[in-house]
């Protein structure tokens, strides 16, 4: 347990390093001028929304199943299994906007304040706000987002049996499912609303989080349509034969 600790710590270092390098400056060519003219405006979420709501949603929802269901293993895994996903989704994230360095739709606006180009296009704002003004892609609200709230929707849809035989059916079900993904959603398409991203930042950053969501949850739970999808793989190595797995062989022989 303490080196999964350590190493999330490890990627939480890297993200705060990452954040103060140089992003790549890729050339702007007049005839794409026209991309990054957008108006500068506040974002609709801002950072500190952003990481108080994709850390204490989830840790919510993981404490309350600790409250009903009482299963210590399955809260330390699923800690484990969504800080993973952050720390993976922010590193990633963070490196292809340095290597990328694509602009932000707003960025003539960070680089020119007074709306005065020069000959040279040598910036005359603020340098910390034209360095994030060229880290546009991905989006970094969406994939964090979709990370966290991907982890959410599957840690419910696990615990619910959403989609294995017994959960079939339950439309309630399906919308507690629904419901995470779509508060993701609204983040990340609020990022083209203030024109803070464009499309394709969004839809690349939306679907990474979500990949690397999917990835770490399935590193410590069960597919989504087993028996036992409610267990993380470390409460059914823990018993010799749970009850869980001897029901899961009884049902496969029959259909197999």
């Amino acid at each position: 347990m303490l080196m999964e600790v350590l190493f999330r710590v490890f990627l939480a270092i890297i993200n705060i390093e990452l954040e103060h390098v140089e992003p790549f400056t890729r050339k702007i060519h007049e005839n794409e001028l026209w991309l990054y003219k957008n108006p500068r405006v506040d974002s609709y979420i801002s950072a500190s929304v952003l990481w108080t709501v994709i850390i204490l949603v989830p840790l919510a929802v993981i404490t309350s199943i600790l409250f009903f269901r009482k299963e210590k293993d399955d809260f330390s895994q699923a800690v484990l299994s969504f800080t993973l996903s952050l720390g993976f989704t922010g590193v990633l994230t963070n490196i292809l906007k340095i290597i990328v360095g694509r602009p932000r739709p707003d960025f003539f606006y960070r680089c020119f304040p007074d709306g005065q180009i020069n000959f040279e296009f040598e910036c005359t704002g603020d340098p910390t706000v034209i360095k994030d003004g060229r880290k546009s892609f991905p989006s970094g609200h969406s994939s964090l987002a979709f990370s966290s709230f991907g982890f959410v929707a599957l840690y419910l849809a696990g615990k619910l049996h959403t989609f294995s035989w017994n959960g079939k059916g339950q439309s309630w079900k399906l919308f507690l499912f629904v419901l995470p993904l779509s508060t993701a959603l609204a983040i990340a398409v609020s990022r083209t609303c203030d024109y803070h991203h464009h499309w394709q930042d969004v839809t690349f950053g939306s679907a990474l989080g979500l990949l690397l969501s999917f990835l770490c949850y399935r590193h410590y739970y069960p597919p989504l349509d087993c028996l036992v999808c409610h267990k993380p793989y470390a409460a059914l190595m823990h018993h010799n034969e749970p009850k869980e797995l001897k029901t899961t062989r009884i049902e496969i022989s029959k259909w197999t």
